[in-house]
């Protein structure tokens, strides 16, 4: 894995951008329930492992928004703006959870800049497609499309 490093005014031109896969990140249990906590989302297939053993995925899984929720840091082992003051992550498109992501799994995100523009108050808007994958399988946990807008230094 390597981080590719870009200007704001190179990312304003980038087009069908590979961007690769950032490292594999284990998803343990005490994740899972801190997320459950956080969220008030203590559903049986996340938190209780001996009932989500007799389960239909023989286990816990993540919660399908805490696999969403790691894509920020995951991101930022894959792109870094060398010239960003500030920024902003401006929405997702078309996320679908396709695979349920099992506890002690281990996980990693691939990214794609696909489209990039001048925005009029200066700043680049730009649109990544982004998949979530989970090691030894073939279908990803997660799909989507995720829009952020990036601002020069100065």
């Amino acid at each position: 894995m390597m981080t590719l490093e870009i200007t704001v005014a190179e990312l304003a031109k980038a087009e069908s951008l590979d961007l690769g896969s950032s490292p594999w990140q284990v998803v343990e249990q005490q994740r899972v329930d801190t997320f459950a906590d956080a969220t008030d989302d203590h559903q049986w297939i996340h938190v209780d492992p001996e009932r989500a053993a007799d389960g239909p995925f023989g286990g816990t899984i993540a919660h399908g928004y805490l696999t969403l929720s790691l894509v920020p840091s995951l991101f930022k082992q894959l792109l870094v703006i060398t010239d960003h003051a500030r920024g902003a992550n401006y929405g997702l498109d078309k996320v679908r959870f396709t695979a349920p992501v099992p506890v002690g799994a281990e996980i990693r995100l691939t990214a794609s800049i696909q489209e990039a523009e001048l925005r009029e108050d200066g700043g680049v808007q730009y649109r990544v497609r982004l998949a979530m994958e989970i090691k030894g399988q073939e279908r990803p946990a997660m799909v989507g499309e995720s829009i952020y807008v990036t601002y020069p230094a100065g």
